[in-house]
């Protein structure tokens, strides 16, 4: 049986607006003892707040959409994670929109949410916005929204910003300093995901260390398995390298199968380190080094911001910039002869 507000009242002989601001955690006119009886009519009940209804008084649904390239990324599984947990304790709920990596259907959700009446929106996009939503456009003028983007799209508040470059630059210098003067990369092609940042690290620390780039050292694929296999199978066909650094942890994996399948050993042969520490990346074989951002921590703060945009809509919305650190595990060794 479900009751509605004007029912619990009834059977606790008290008011509707006594039972809707104790609900809320409003008011104190009325005593410990009421405040008890309604409570526990709600428990017997398993009473619900119908958000439908109070958002034609409120103008809240407590409803938040999100809109992702790929559910089945363990990167992006992590920031939907994170995000629901800031928001469910609050009573949001979160709706997402998997976008197959499309921003005509990023533009399709972003407008069919809007149309449902969400209170906000979280869009994790790797493209840059079309003019008619970008952040000063008069979509997001109605719509609170927060990207989660890398910074790509222009804006002064509300961008999350991780530190790519440096991740990838100490990756690298790692090998180096192992030893290490053959170093290939995998990066990601031209799709949907740029990770230019990643690469940008990986040639500096090269050059810093006074070690020529080599376009032959480059393969490029998709940020999967499949593609970290397939293009670490190109690389491996130069002999002479001893390493190499992967632009995620899922072309790592990929990269290992390629190594093994060419008789060769990780690390005995040929070290491997990974980008973002995804959580099946220590229970690799061997357990993988690779560089660290806060996945999770992306996700809540995100969630962070679009809230309290909604709840405070006249304060600035901040910047915020997340370190990357390096977690070495028994992917790479030291070469103990030059090579």
């Amino acid at each position: 049986m479900k009751l509605t507000i004007r029912q619990i009242a009834e059977l606790a002989g008290v008011s509707v607006t006594t039972v809707s601001q104790i609900l809320n955690n409003k008011g104190s006119r009325f005593s410990e003892e009421t405040r008890r009886r309604v409570l526990a009519i709600v428990e017997e009940y398993h009473y619900k707040p119908d958000f439908f209804a109070s958002n034609v008084i409120k103008r809240h649904s407590k409803t938040i959409g999100m809109i992702v390239p790929d559910v089945t990324d363990a990167f992006f599984s992590k920031i939907v994670e994170g995000a629901e947990r800031y928001m469910n304790p609050l009573g949001y709920m979160l709706v997402l929109c998997n976008s197959h990596q499309s921003q005509e259907k990023e533009i399709q959700f972003l407008e069919e949410l809007a149309h449902r009446s969400v209170d906000g929106i979280l869009l994790a996009t790797p493209h840059l916005l079309p003019e008619t939503y970008q952040v000063k456009s008069s979509f997001f003028q109605k719509t609170p929204v927060i990207l989660i983007d890398r910074g790509i799209n222009t804006r002064d508040t509300g961008r999350l910003i991780i530190k790519e470059y440096e991740g990838a630059y100490l990756a690298v210098k790692h090998l180096i300093t192992q030893g290490h003067r053959h170093i290939g990369v995998l990066k990601e092609n031209t799709g949907y995901y740029q990770l230019e940042e990643r690469f940008n690290g990986y040639r500096l620390a090269l050059k810093d260390a006074g070690i020529p780039f080599r376009k032959q050292y480059v393969a490029s694929n998709d940020l999967t398995i499949t593609g970290g296999y397939t293009a670490a199978k190109e690389l491996l066909r130069r002999r002479e390298i001893t390493a190499i650094f992967c632009s995620n942890d899922l072309m790592a994996m990929g990269c290992y199968k390629a190594i093994y399948e060419a008789g060769k050993k990780v690390p005995e042969d040929v070290s491997v380190i990974g980008f973002d520490d995804i959580q099946f990346s220590e229970y690799m074989s061997p357990p993988l080094t690779t560089v660290m951002q806060p996945t999770f921590d992306i996700g809540f703060t995100a969630a962070k911001f679009l809230v309290d945009e909604i709840e405070y809509p006249h304060h600035r919305v901040p910047n915020k910039i997340f370190e990357t650190r390096l977690i070495i595990r028994e992917s790479t060794k030291t070469l103990t002869t030059k090579p």
